[in-house]
């Protein structure tokens, strides 16, 4: 029962904080310590791919769209062009840096500084001057594509945050805070899938190793959480920034550090 509950709230958390600029990656770092969830990181992981199914599922009708339409229309071939440029740098970099970063990186002492480094940068960039001059995805060129792509480089530390770094990275190359959000939203199909996907693959035994049973139960929670972030994240963001994320980062990163210097964490740097 304990698994289960475990696999539950490892499936809440992954699924309110994927496409939360807080990172998902940390806070499941953290939560795993705190629950003392022992295993290999595949579940982890593989949980992420509830976060993907409910992106194809909250945008269904416009993937489907262009589904149809990708042979003939000019603008879809290079919205998903693009997506595809700002997937590779993480998929290049993240493939050869992966158990560099699992090794040394994956501890709380890096997610509570990535929190709050991330945290200043975010203030800073939503107080900064910057005005928008790409306003749907239909006007988004390759380079911008490949900005964010780099931009994502930075989410390869636990703590930075794969939505913070794509959605910051799209606002400094001109995108408004909708447009760059949603965009943050389709790249994760690509990076969350193959993330995905190479580590269930990989690690097989990590599969029997939790079973089942309790992958299912997180990948579901996941889904269903995930899909209520997306659908309030926008909401939010209609009317407000990204400062409220910014002070939250910065709050959580000194708590996990107070806890860290306290000895909760054995995975403390």
């Amino acid at each position: 029962m304990s698994d289960i509950l475990n696999s539950l709230i490892m499936g809440i958390v992954e699924g309110i904080t994927e496409f939360l600029p807080v990172s998902s990656t940390g806070h499941l770092i953290v939560t795993k310590e705190l629950l003392k969830f022992q295993g290999s990181d595949t579940f982890e992981i593989v949980i992420q791919l509830g976060g993907v199914l409910a992106v194809l599922w909250f945008y269904f009708s416009t993937i489907w769209q262009q589904v149809k339409t990708v042979t003939t229309d000019k603008a879809v071939q290079r919205f998903w062009i693009t997506v595809i440029i700002a997937f590779l740098p993480a998929a290049f970099v993240g493939l050869a840096l992966q158990n560099y970063i699992t090794e040394y990186l994956f501890n709380s002492v890096t997610v509570a500084i990535s929190l709050i480094v991330g945290g200043i940068v975010m203030w800073w960039i939503e107080g900064a001057d910057f005005r928008p001059r790409t306003l749907a995805f239909e006007q988004m060129t390759m380079k911008q594509g490949f900005a964010i792509g780099c931009a994502q480089l930075c989410a390869l530390i636990p703590g930075v945050s794969r939505s913070a770094s794509t959605i910051m990275g799209g606002m400094l190359t001109g995108l408004d805070r909708s447009t760059a959000t949603g965009f943050s939203f389709f790249l994760s199909i690509p990076t969350l899938g193959a993330a995905s996907i190479y580590s269930l693959l990989k690690d097989l035994h990590g599969v029997s190793e939790h079973g089942v049973v309790n992958i299912s139960i997180g990948l579901a929670t996941s889904f269903i959480v995930s899909l209520l972030s997306i659908g309030w994240l926008l909401r939010y963001i209609s009317h407000h920034s990204f400062r409220g994320f910014a002070v939250y980062r910065i709050v959580t990163g000194l708590i996990i550090l107070t806890l860290s210097y306290l000895g909760f964490f054995s995975s403390s740097v």
